[in-house]
């Protein structure tokens, strides 16, 4: 998925929010009293004392003012009627907080007998044996009931049929709860709204028909319950007050046209995520003048969207991202309503669109978010989106756009026009004082970046990388949010950016593949927030700062291909954040922003001599150290085996000398290992053997010698590329040719060249003597005349 799916599941939450709370907001059911009475009654006190004794774990407290002696009425979490003094209200759910309460639901709650309101969602109230008391369905004045989070399993007791009096039931999510049978949901004649979601129907064929016997339902909800369809038809329609329907998630794979709900015109709320329900949408759906929201997203790329919708004048939604098998741009735009401008959210993404934007979307005056990454829609981006004021997030990623960037709207927050054809120079005015991310990678946009683009202080993500962007970078101090800012494969010029000094919150920072150049700053230690640090292919010079093992999060690191020189700091310990003994908690900033399912390519780096590209999923994982093609000297620091969530190691091409240190088997997370082209010395570490994760080794030129470890992955390495050991005369052993000698042999081999040796010397001698007796016998006979 792309990197937006965060912010689609927000707005879905948003937009689900406003139907859910207002409605809910009307339909709780009303308590006998709004006021406290001074005092309960002593058998509703022991009852919920009770309660409380079934309580094994009070993780926050949350029951400490449960006190025997004191006033029932002022605990936490009860109400009592402010006429009779009865307990009507119990409200422990724990809905926005992890779980307060261990135990089970106790019995003695049946002699509250006045008890409107049970809300015990959210905690471990499972029990011993982790099934849905089947004693709550005697609790007649029930009007609210939410057993929602609670991990039951089991069967869903048909006994909750016998709360006559019941508006409101939510016993969804439950760990591992079904049903065979729900003609029990047909005597709830008050009810009012349902959620099932998470519970197994899957022999449930006859729904449709069971909630029409409750012409009271407003809201009905069965996310995940694996329905085996919704292709069936109701003669009689009495779910006239029916207004959120969320059928999400069950997969139904039959005809859109053929489904129960399209005559329930009262729906204001439709909700058939990855459905894949396919074929072309009925024109029954351009009668449904209610309806406020479609969520017809992620099913398969199987449907065509047919049917005007202009005369749908409350549509705020339409969702279709991941659904339709084709279409034209422009024909989708014209079938929307433009009665309204209560219209805010667009969104068909991957659907295999195309055509170009239309000039006409300027009657969506209200359009707030516009979706439609990885299509092919083509043309020029309309310089007519300067006046959508209201306009929020553009997600134009991924299509077939060309021409220049226009200036943007100055309400935009989020702008994706990412891999496609843009070219020209940004406009000297590109600023949004509002723009939070900015993502314009992979085009061919040319020139400087302007300086107006910083007036953007609210930015926290920008990514200009793959463009031909040139010259220094403007100032951007401003950007104090800033934690990601991607620039690779560009010709950006100068100096490391100095104004980066205070980004204390910066997390990735990839300036590679530029024409950056001087020393490394020694402050670059203070962005103690960093994970990923990518400087490879510049024309950086000096030492690698001391302090940048003051990154005690940074999880990769690479200043491959520069001029950097000097020894590797010794203090690489200090680099938790390569360790298993230290997790990363920024990892959660990474997924609050694009989504743990996010597979946008957004970094990309050199492991096995070849580039990979990561997205979110990937880069969690990925951990390493690059320091290879520069003229680094000394040993390889001992401590860098400490690295054991290192996956990729790259030395390569440089000047190191030494041993491979004897512990390199402990890393074992490694995956990739090159130390090529240096000047290490000694034998190959026997642990190398034990890397089971191993798959890629070049030891290639070196100075390395002895008996070469024999292993099961060392020898599948060899016979998938033989060339690991080659420029090492010292090797021997399998899988080379060269044998090695026993310890006796080369004693032997050892006395025998050194008599040899000796006799040469004295062969030398001798010849040398008899040479310099000769000269001055000859030198005499010469002086006789």
């Amino acid at each position: 998925m792309y990197r937006s799916t965060v912010h689609l599941v927000l707005l879905l939450i948003a937009t689900s929010s406003y139907f859910l709370v207002s409605t809910h907001a009307n339909k709780q059911p009303q308590l006998a009293g709004n006021g406290r009475a001074t005092s309960c009654l002593p058998r509703e006190r022991d009852a919920l004392l009770a309660f409380k004794q079934g309580i094994t774990n009070d993780t926050i407290n949350l029951l400490a003012s449960w006190r025997r002696g004191q006033d029932c009425c002022q605990w936490t979490g009860v109400t009592c009627s402010s006429k009779n003094g009865h307990v009507i209200k119990l409200d422990l759910n724990r809905t926005y907080h992890d779980p307060a309460l261990v135990g089970q639901i106790s019995p003695s709650l049946l002699s509250l007998e006045y008890l409107e309101y049970l809300d015990l969602s959210t905690n471990l109230l499972e029990g011993p044996n982790g099934t849905v008391p089947e004693f709550l369905g005697s609790m007649k004045n029930l009007r609210y009931l939410d057993l929602s989070y609670i991990p039951f399993s089991g069967r869903v007791p048909p006994q909750l049929g016998k709360l006559s009096n019941l508006r409101y039931l939510d016993i969804s999510w439950m760990q591992n709860t079904y049903s065979t049978d729900i003609s029990w949901l047909s005597r709830l004649h008050f009810l009012e709204y349902i959620d099932m979601s998470n519970t197994n129907l899957s022999t449930i064929v006859d729904f449709p028909l069971v909630a029409n016997m409750c012409p009271t339902l407003q809201q009905i909800a069965l996310i995940n319950c694996s329905l085996p369809s919704a292709d069936q038809s109701l003669t009689r329609i009495n779910l006239t007050k029916l207004v959120d329907l969320d059928l999400s998630r069950n997969y139904f794979g039959h005809s859109i046209a053929s489904s129960w709900f399209w005559n329930v015109t009262s729906i204001k709320s439709l909700d058939l995520v990855s459905t894949y329900l396919h074929g072309p949408f009925p024109d029954a759906l351009g009668r449904m003048v209610s309806l406020q929201r479609l969520s017809f997203n992620n099913n398969g790329n199987g449907a065509t969207m047919t049917v005007d919708l202009k005369d749908l004048c409350e549509l705020e939604v339409l969702w279709l991202d991941g659904s339709l098998s084709s279409g034209n741009i422009t024909e989708l735009v014209e079938k929307l309503p433009q009665c309204s401008s209560k219209f805010f959210f667009l969104g068909s993404s991957g659907n295999n669109m195309t055509g170009v934007l239309p000039n006409m979307m300027q009657h969506f005056t209200g359009l707030k978010f516009l979706y439609l990454f990885n299509n092919s829609i083509s043309g020029a981006i309309p310089p007519m989106l300067w006046n959508f004021t209201s306009l929020d997030s553009l997600y134009l990623g991924q299509n077939k756009l060309s021409g220049r960037v226009p200036l943007l709207p100055k309400r935009l927050n989020i702008l994706d026009v990412s891999m496609n054809f843009l070219s020209g120079q940004l406009p000297l005015g590109f600023r949004a004082p509002n723009l939070e991310i900015l993502i314009m990678s992979s085009n061919y946009i040319m020139g400087q970046v302007p300086a107006s683009i910083c007036e953007s202080e609210k930015m926290y993500f920008m990514d200009l990388s793959n463009n031909f962007f040139e010259g220094e970078l403007p100032h951007c101090s401003r950007m104090s949010n800033l934690y990601s800012l991607l620039l690779s494969n560009n010709s950006f010029s100068g100096e490391f950016p100095s104004w980066l000094q205070s980004f204390k919150s910066m997390t990735f920072l990839d300036l590679s593949w530029n024409k950056f150049c001087g020393v490394l700053p020694s402050w670059i230690g203070e962005l103690v927030n960093l994970l990923f640090l990518q400087l490879s292919y510049n024309n950086f010079y000096g030492d690698i700062p001391v302090n940048i093992t003051n990154l005690r999060q940074l999880q990769y690191l690479n200043l491959a291909a520069n001029n950097i020189s000097g020894l590797v700091p010794l203090l690489l310990p200090k680099l938790t954040g390569m360790t298993h003994k230290h997790p990363v908690d920024s990892i959660e900033d990474i997924y609050n922003v694009f989504g743990s399912d996010d597979e946008q390519l957004f970094l990309s780096i050199v492991m096995k001599h070849e580039e990979l590209k990561y997205g979110v999923k990937g880069i969690v994982d990925m951990v390493g150290i690059d320091l290879s093609l520069n003229h680094l000297t000394g040993e390889i620091p001992d401590e860098i085996t400490s690295f054991d969530r290192v996956s990729n190691l790259n030395l390569s091409w440089n000047h190191f000398v030494g041993k491979i240190p004897e512990k390199i088997g402990s890393m074992k997370s490694m995956e990739s290992i090159d130390l090529s082209r240096n000047n290490l010395s000694g034998e190959i570490p026997q642990s190398l053997s034990d890397l089971t994760y191993l798959s890629y080794l070049d030891l290639s030129y070196n100075n390395l010698s002895g008996t070469i470890p024999s292993g099961r992955q060392l020898d599948t390495l060899y016979t998938e590329n033989p060339s690991i050991y080659d420029g090492n005369k010292g090797l021997c052993g399998p899988p080379l040719q060269r044998n090695c000698l026993g310890d006796n042999a080369l004693k032997h081999d050892g006395q025998h060249e050194s008599e040899k040796d000796s006799n040469s010397l004295f062969f030398y001698f001798g010849l040398c003597s008899g040479f310099a007796v000769g000269l001055w016998v000859v030198l005499c006979v010469l002086l006789s005349f």
